[in-house]
């Protein structure tokens, strides 16, 4: 896999190349046909030298590790630069194609005119900015989504659960205490019975998180009456990332121990293949996650073997990080899946494509009896923003039923 990656990455270094010089040849025409100071040499050099440095970002944050404070700086502009350049791409190659049907269809003499650059340069400029400022902001703006599911099961004292979702939360360059503490903000809010993390709480390199003692503190205070568990995702190893593509790192192995030392800090209980009785009322099962499997060339047990041995007149959660096995995970007797991974896309237009990648993208999908709950993400991963789908965490109510009359669940 590490090779493969590396192959993608060289081959696709050339044509971003080309992409910019594409990009900033427009940009530079655009300027020429501006206003007197747009026009001045010291200012399109100054321009295209900025342009140069947030394109190569990608590559200097990889490469340059020390000192730190450089190397998260560099990080961080990165993350934010990836997210304005698909905007600029798309907003750049859309006017082009257009600029190009109309000059081969109706010929208007309008477009030919200097004046008629100048707007639409502008108007492309406007909306660049403003949709990447909209994503940056909206990324903070985590919203609560509520489900409502019935489970065609009995529990003695209980009629429903109330369970809050979260997961890829990414903690890293981009993530760190500010989202912490929104998040428990949230979650605290909902008054929860059990809190579920379906994976990918960390972003591949540990080192990312600023301050790991206090994020770990500031989700100790997360409060839910049966407490916090959580699964991993594939972002949940050590694996340095560039530009979306992840590496090996031969000095460290995948398994970084500091992740599991966190979330005991944070009083997180991990579940890796393992199914735990909560308060002899209902399973809470975790599963490992198959891309983190497959890199550290492990194994997990299929659904039907986590069930196996399970009462299955008492409820059965799952949390799997990744929507897949749907079909076999409901077989198995499972009645509830909670996942995440699809960040429903994150930005335009990739929300189209998760939607076709994935059964259940995003939402709430029934099997048979059991409910299959896809969350968008609590965080970020790459860019810098959120424009097509929603920061979230699922409150989620489970109503038993048929419900026994007069219950109550005793504290």
């Amino acid at each position: 896999m590490e090779v493969s990656h590396t192959m993608l990455a060289i081959f696709l270094a050339p044509l971003y190349i080309l992409i910019n010089i594409y990009i900033v040849r427009w940009m530079i025409l655009w300027m020429g046909a501006c206003t007197h100071f747009f026009q001045t040499f010291a200012f399109r050099a100054c321009f295209a030298g900025v342009y140069i440095f947030l394109s190569t970002s990608l590559l200097t944050c990889f490469l340059i590790r020390k000192p730190p404070a450089l190397h998260r700086f560099l990080k961080n502009t990165a993350n934010y630069f990836q997210g304005t350049f698909l905007y600029i791409l798309i907003v750049i190659v859309t006017t082009d194609l257009c600029r190009l049907i109309l000059r081969h269809t109706l010929h208007p003499a309008w477009m030919y005119s200097r004046k008629a650059f100048v707007v639409t340069g502008a108007v492309c400029t406007l909306l660049i900015i403003g949709v990447s400022l909209y994503g940056i902001f909206n990324q903070w703006n985590i919203k609560t989504k509520t489900y409502d599911v019935k489970i065609d099961k009995q529990v003695k004292g209980m009629d429903s659960l109330k369970i809050v979702l979260l997961a890829d939360i990414h903690f890293g360059y981009s993530i760190g205490e500010k989202h912490a503490r929104l998040l428990v903000k949230k979650i605290n809010a909902e008054d929860p019975d059990l809190i579920c993390i379906a994976g990918d709480i960390f972003d591949n390199e540990y080192e990312g998180i600023k301050n790991p003692k206090k994020t770990a503190a500031i989700l100790r205070s997360l409060k839910s009456r049966y407490g916090v568990y959580a699964c991993w995702g594939n972002h949940d190893l050590s694996e340095p990332i560039l530009a979306g593509f992840t590496f090996r790192n031969a000095k460290k192995d995948y398994d970084d121990p500091r992740m599991r030392n966190f979330l005991e800090s944070a009083n997180i209980r991990l579940l890796d293949d393992e199914t735990v009785l909560i308060d002899k009322r209902f399973y809470l099962t975790g599963r490992k996650d198959p891309s983190r499997c497959r890199k550290m060339s492990d194994t997990r047990k299929d659904p039907d073997q986590l069930t196996a041995c399970l009462d299955k007149t008492l409820p059965i959660i799952f949390m799997d990080h990744q929507p897949g096995q749907l079909d076999e995970v409901a077989a198995a007797g499972a009645d509830l899946d909670l996942c995440g991974h699809t960040h429903d896309g994150q930005l335009f237009p990739l929300n189209i494509i998760t939607g076709l990648v994935w059964e259940n993208s995003c939402g709430s999908l029934k099997k048979g009896t059991m409910h299959n709950i896809v969350t968008s993400g609590a965080g970020i991963w790459g860019p810098n923003m959120r424009t097509a789908t929603n920061s979230e965490i699922c409150s989620i109510t489970v109503h038993f039923y048929p419900a026994r009359p007069n219950s109550s669940d005793p504290s």
